[in-house]
C-alpha cells in the first residue's frame, strides 16, 4: 500500500496540509486551540525549517499530504553524548490510516535516528491514544516513563 508514498522534507506549501493534520490529530488540552490559518503559523513554520537541529517531514502521495511528523535531534549528556531523537506531531491522514504510512514514517525517523548515532528514539502521546500506543509499541518502542507537561 505504501508503493507510492514518499517522505520528503516539508516545505512550505504544505503548510496547510500539516495544520489540517494536527487539527485533525488534536487531543487533551490542544482540542480547539488551534486557528487553522497558514499565516497565523508561517514565520514558526519557517523556523522550524531553517532550524538545524530538527526537520519536519512529510509523506507524500503524489502532491497529496498523507502523514507528517517533526524529528528534533538534542545534545546531552547521557549515552556518552550521543544525541536523543524526539519525534513530536506524528500524524497520519484518518482516511489513510492502516495502510503503512505511519510505519513507513517511523522506519525513517528511526534511520535519521541511526545516521545521527543518536542514544535513542523518544515521543509522547496522548494518554487517550490506544491505537496509537499499540501502534508505538508493536514497532518496538517501550512504554517506560510518564510524561508531564504544564500548559502555559
Amino acid at each position: 500500500m505504501t508503493a507510492d508514498i514518499r517522505i520528503e522534507k516539508a516545505r512550505p506549501e504544505h503548510l496547510a496540509d500539516i495544520l489540517a493534520l494536527l487539527i485533525a490529530g488534536a487531543a487533551g488540552a490542544r482540542v480547539g486551540q488551534e486557528t487553522g490559518k497558514a499565516e497565523d503559523y508561517r514565520d514558526a513554520f519557517d523556523a522550524m525549517l531553517a532550524a538545524p537541529e530538527m526537520d519536519v517531514y512529510v509523506a507524500l502521495d503524489g502532491d497529496e499530504v498523507v502523514g507528517t511528523y517533526q524529528i528534533h535531534f538534542m545534545k546531552g549528556l547521557t549515552f556518552q553524548g550521543r544525541p536523543r531523537v524526539e519525534l513530536e506531531s506524528v500524524h497520519t491522514r484518518e482516511d489513510r490510516r492502516g495502510q503503512g504510512i505511519g510505519a513507513m514514517m517511523m522506519a525513517h525517523a528511526e534511520e535519521l535516528a541511526r545516521a545521527a548515532n543518536a542514544g535513542l528514539m523518544q515521543l509522547t502521546s496522548n494518554r487517550v491514544r490506544t491505537d496509537a500506543h499499540r501502534f508505538y509499541v508493536r514497532l518496538g518502542f517501550d512504554q517506560s516513563h510518564l510524561g508531564f507537561k504544564k500548559m502555559l
